[in-house]
């Protein structure tokens, strides 16, 4: 039954269908799939395949489209059989003088089907056309710190990283630790690690910012609840195509790695410290035994620190209400807590509580996450500014 697009633009049927319908946006869909043919055949051309950064870009338009284009080419499919289908039951109405007819029942479960398809696609395309996040697709670093609460800031660093790491590995996502600086009692001054595979930044993207936690800490002799924050950045991964970095910017210093209490770990200067000078960021690296090796490291995560600081200049244009992941790292500012005595973890943003926090600190994040996602796209769907 399927028919042409031209026939599917004409037909009386999408004009009969309900407010709320694709049909506002049917010349937009014609432009993306339009978009899609044209990169599909850049896909195939020497002069894009031989241009790295464009070979990448179209590539990922290609990608992005393909799922739109896939529902656009069912939704015109499904519209123009229920003309068809329509056009069916009234014929046979006509033939049958209001008498019941097997054939008339048949028709009317087929429209009742298409329509029920069609609203389905209706709603699937409106998701699609959200804006998407320029950072999907990439891979994530991400910086846990302990902040206030001394030594017990830093164990609880060190007990995100081990949700993170748990909470990936459930997804099949691959982890690289590129550097942790332990702190005296088993924790983490600072951890640095990458997180590779599909979808890594649009489930780890809600993560950046202050987490609070309320506990008995381990030096606390009175049992008293003590509450300590770490701070979380999340950071795309950045590509040398995507940021591009002069050499003559930088200033490299290279000394010998130091453990907890800064006592010497290394015999030989391999430790690297990396300062971009016209934004004076600052990255260090010293887990790895060779100098080589902790360049490489340093220069991957200062080339997502200034992706990420050029992203946030830019959206700092559109909203100046716009607030910075890690604030002030305060006990106040938070935008989760987590409470040991109620097993509970409170996620501020949207005020989603949920009281299996030990199986949250498992890898058991979906439930905080798909709620975040959700969230988003509400707001997307509303017009809502995000609040950040």
């Amino acid at each position: 039954m399927g028919g042409s697009h031209a026939e599917c633009r004409a037909a009386p049927a999408l004009a009969r269908r309900p407010p709320g319908t694709l049909t506002g946006v049917l010349d937009r869909l014609d432009r993306l799939e339009s978009e899609y043919e044209t990169a599909l055949i850049q896909l195939s051309d020497p002069a894009v395949i031989a241009d790295q950064r464009q070979l990448r870009d179209v590539s990922r338009r290609y990608k992005e489209l393909a799922p739109v284009v896939a529902a656009f080419r069912e939704y015109r499919a499904v519209a123009s059989d229920l003309a068809t289908a329509r056009e069916m039951l009234a014929d046979i109405t006509l033939a049958t003088a209001g008498t019941d007819s097997e054939d008339r029942e048949m028709v009317r479960h087929e429209i009742d089907t298409a329509e029920a398809r069609l609203d389905e696609l209706d709603e699937k395309l409106k998701l699609l056309l959200l804006p998407k996040d320029p950072n999907d697709g990439k891979n994530v670093i991400i910086e846990i710190r302990g902040a206030e609460g001394g030594e017990e800031a830093n164990l609880f660093a060190r007990d995100l990283y081990e949700m993170y790491v748990r909470y990936t590995e459930r997804r099949g996502l691959a982890n690289e630790n590129l550097s942790t600086d332990p702190s005296e009692m088993g924790g983490v001054n600072q951890v640095t690690f990458l997180v590779k595979g599909d979808g890594a930044w649009s489930h780890l993207k809600y993560e950046g910012g202050p987490h609070r936690v309320q506990r008995v800490p381990v030096t606390e002799s009175q049992g008293r609840v003590h509450t300590s924050s770490a701070t979380v950045t999340v950071l795309p991964e950045a590509e040398e195509i995507d940021v591009h970095i002069e050499d003559k910017d930088l200033k490299v210093d290279v000394y010998r790695s130091t453990g907890p209490g800064g006592q010497s770990v290394n015999t030989t200067d391999s430790a690297v410290r990396i300062t971009h000078l016209p934004t004076g960021i600052v990255v260090a690296m010293q887990d790895e035994k060779s100098q080589i090796q902790n360049r490489a490291k340093a220069m991957r995560v200062l080339r997502a620190r200034l992706l990420k600081a050029e992203q946030d200049r830019q959206a700092a244009e559109l909203s100046t209400a716009r607030r910075s992941q890690v604030g002030g790292g305060g006990r106040s500012e938070k935008i989760r807590t987590y409470n040991y005595k109620e097993n509970r973890v409170t996620d501020h943003r949207i005020g989603l509580t949920l009281y299996k926090l030990d199986k949250v600190l498992l890898g058991e994040l979906d439930e905080l996450v798909d709620a975040l996602m959700a969230d988003e796209r509400t707001r997307q769907l509303t017009g809502e500014e995000d609040p950040d």
